[in-house]
């Protein structure tokens, strides 16, 4: 599935492309300023050129004046904050609840081949993902009409803010910020030619979708700390808890609610490890060897070490060896996060490695989903790990989240640092492919 728009979504916390699972947003564009975790540190170092906002400075009342003047004001104090010249104007236009409803369903049916959505539709379901009678067209069409605060395309330069009361308040203003930051991202470094949705490299598009949110974040942050006072930040928050957006975002299913929230929380932890120690010129510098891995945006000192993922392949006959009227339905790499949310879904073992340890340590991965006749399916996971203790922990956790499944699977380590995850619509299936991957 495709997504190469990129959002602000309206509901804080304190946020397609060929990829299995889905790559969209939610920022806390509240919590952002208000939470020490979420936020940069109180003052900057001289390196970064971030202005250091005063804790105890209210911003002072500003005359009333009129959106283009507002948008001016920003723009020039997220250029002073970003570092990055401006090429071309941004023309920014505000739409209320029906009309960023329509922006996000257009673009995503314009942006995703029915035929892919449901591939990663069974894909997911296949893992247990999502419930056997769920539509993922229609839960990504809510997840973007109900959460999304404001969206900048790169493919037509096009930026919209949400307004409900069709005033520019904080919110509004934040999500300008950020989405204006968007914008120089685009006008220097391409955000095209980071190739976030090419098929097939789903944990790369999230890694590289998380550099690109993490740094629109972390400049947001900034200018929150410089720009707002604390009513400002209290309005914000308060507009942050509606309940309806709330509800709906708890509802989702969990791949999609953090999906959702990744590249905004990883990304800015990412980003933010380092602007600190390298100034916004590391943060530039990023874009010209982008993230390879989840892998790498989890933990930053993998991506300054250059610590690449494993490359992982699965059999190109698989589909053959099956029988007729079998094909490949999807291939993708799942990483490190992707893995996570699977493995988090599995029942809690007493004494067993948590989901992210069980993840940690990922070195490289690949699944294959097979669509066989009569609805028949399969799925082989190849995975490889760093050391054999990680396998280990891998093997222990993934047997737990397989024997959930209703038609269970197989977990077998193929080496000292090699496991496969086969999942089948039936145990017959399981073990055919299994054999199959065997051979």
């Amino acid at each position: 599935m495709r997504q190469s728009r990129r959002m602000t979504p309206r509901q804080p916390r304190s946020q397609l492309s060929g990829r299995a699972l889905a790559v969209l947003a939610v920022i806390g564009l509240a919590l952002a300023a208000c939470q020490p975790t979420a936020s940069p540190a109180p003052s900057a170092s001289p390196t970064t050129g971030t202005p250091a906002p005063s804790p105890a400075a209210e911003a002072s009342p500003k005359p009333t004046q009129n959106p283009e003047a507002i948008y001016a004001a920003i723009e020039d104090e997220v250029v002073s904050i970003r570092g990055l010249t401006p090429k071309n104007p941004v023309d920014p236009k505000v739409l209320d609840d029906a009309g960023i409803r329509k922006v996000t369903e257009e673009g995503f049916r314009k942006d995703n081949p029915r035929d892919l959505v449901e591939a990663n539709e069974r894909l997911l379901k296949g893992l247990g993902l999502l419930e056997p009678e769920a539509s993922l067209e229609d839960l990504y069409i809510k997840l973007l009409g109900d959460q999304v605060a404001g969206l900048y395309s790169p493919d037509d330069k096009q930026l919209y803010v949400v307004s409900r009361s069709g005033a520019l308040g904080p919110t509004e203003k934040s999500t300008f910020s950020h989405e204006f930051t968007h914008a120089l991202q685009d006008q220097n470094f391409d955000l095209s030619s980071l190739d976030l949705s090419e098929v097939g490299e789903g944990d790369r598009g999230i890694a590289r979708l998380a550099l690109v949110e993490g740094d629109a974040t972390l400049a947001m942050t900034y200018w929150q700390l410089a720009n707002l006072g604390q009513m400002e930040l209290l309005q914000m928050l308060g507009e942050s808890l509606n309940p309806e957006v709330t509800a709906s975002l708890d509802a989702m299913p969990a791949v999609l609610r953090e999906s959702l929230l990744f590249p905004y929380t990883g990304g800015l932890a990412f980003v933010q490890a380092l602007q600190t120690s390298g100034g916004w010129g590391a943060v530039n510098d990023v874009y010209k060897s982008p993230p390879a891995s989840t892998e790498q945006i989890l933990h930053p000192e993998k991506y300054v070490a250059g610590e690449t993922p494993v490359d992982v392949t699965v059999p190109t006959d698989l589909a053959a060896k099956m029988g007729d009227g079998w094909k490949v339905g999807l291939e993708d790499t799942l990483g490190e996060f992707q893995l996570k949310v699977w493995l988090e879904q599995a029942p809690k073992a007493d004494g067993g490695p948590s989901a992210a340890r069980a993840a940690d340590g990922w070195g490289g991965d690949r699944v294959a989903l097979l669509d066989g006749p009569d609805g028949a399916w399969a799925i082989a996971l190849n995975t490889a790990w760093d050391t054999p203790e990680d396998a280990t922990e891998f093997i222990a956790a993934a047997r737990r989240a397989v024997d959930a499944l209703p038609n269970g699977g197989t977990v077998e380590a193929t080496s000292a640092t090699d496991v496969s995850v086969v999942l089948a619509s039936d145990a017959g299936l399981v073990e055919r492919l299994g054999a199959a991957l065997g051979d």
